[in-house]
């Protein structure tokens, strides 16, 4: 270990002991105790996701916009959603960019696109969240205080999971994987899935996942994390292959913390 990066984390062992002392333990269940998946996780895990949660705090920089009244409670419960895919990766899989920015509902966002003719399109578009690479990562205050009801959404994890495939340089539906996991294998599992959710949708089925995934692959990615953590059964039940896919990659099984 360098000079550099030592001096980085003792200064940040020695901030974090402060935010553990100053901090009300009670805030904990105000920010997570609607959290399904919060609840799910046991003391050991608890703490370590409240460690991270914590350290994920000093090390971003949380920007709400004129208007938005972002407190302690809601600090510490975006912070305990984002520290949940990388508590078995890292939280320097989280390195690269610094900057979240809060709208206090949804904000509008101009796009361009070009259909299969060739014709480009352009819109305003609502949306709940956005993440650029290097940053900053945009979220809608009003969607965080609703993701984590068990139902597949949370907007936290799904920009975050942006950021994660962007890790690969472009976000596109496959971050960097980890040693012994066969690309081959995961862009044949995803596609199959993508097919079969595309088939469903044409059919005018129930879907098992948010039709949004459809928009792209990273789109397709990021739907896919919201699901493995909040709704794990519904997404092995469908897609076994994908379910164990992201159980090597988030070195997590969701499935066997829901009772």
């Amino acid at each position: 270990m360098g000079p550099l990066r030592w001096w980085r984390e003792r200064s940040e062992q020695r901030q974090l002991q402060r935010l553990q002392r100053d901090l009300d333990p009670a805030l904990w269940q105000q920010a997570l105790g609607d959290w399904s998946s919060y609840g799910q996780l046991d003391a050991r895990q608890r703490e370590r996701l409240h460690d991270t949660a914590l350290r994920f705090l000093l090390r971003k920089h949380l920007h709400p916009l004129e208007g938005v009244e972002l407190d302690d409670a809601l600090r510490l419960r975006v912070a305990g959603m984002a520290a949940l895919p990388i508590l078995e990766i890292g939280l320097d899989w989280y390195d690269g960019w610094r900057t979240l920015v809060f709208y206090d509902g949804p904000f509008r966002t101009r796009q361009q696109w070009r259909d299969e003719a060739g014709v480009v399109h352009e819109a305003v578009r609502e949306l709940s969240g956005e993440a650029w690479l290097h940053g900053p990562v945009v979220l809608s205050l009003e969607d965080v205080r609703h993701s984590g009801k068990a139902d597949g959404f949370n907007v936290v994890i799904h920009e975050l999971a942006h950021t994660l495939d962007m890790r690969s340089s472009s976000a596109n539906g496959a971050p960097p994987l980890h040693r012994g996991m066969s690309r081959a294998d995961w862009a044949r599992d995803m596609q199959a899935a993508w097919d079969d959710l595309a088939h469903r949708a044409e059919r005018g089925e129930h879907l098992p996942l948010d039709a949004y995934a459809l928009e792209a692959p990273a789109e397709f990615f990021a739907v896919l994390s919201e699901s493995f953590f909040e709704c794990p059964q519904v997404l092995h039940t469908t897609w076994p292959a994908v379910y164990r896919h992201l159980t090597d990659f988030y070195r997590q099984d969701p499935l066997s913390r829901h009772t």
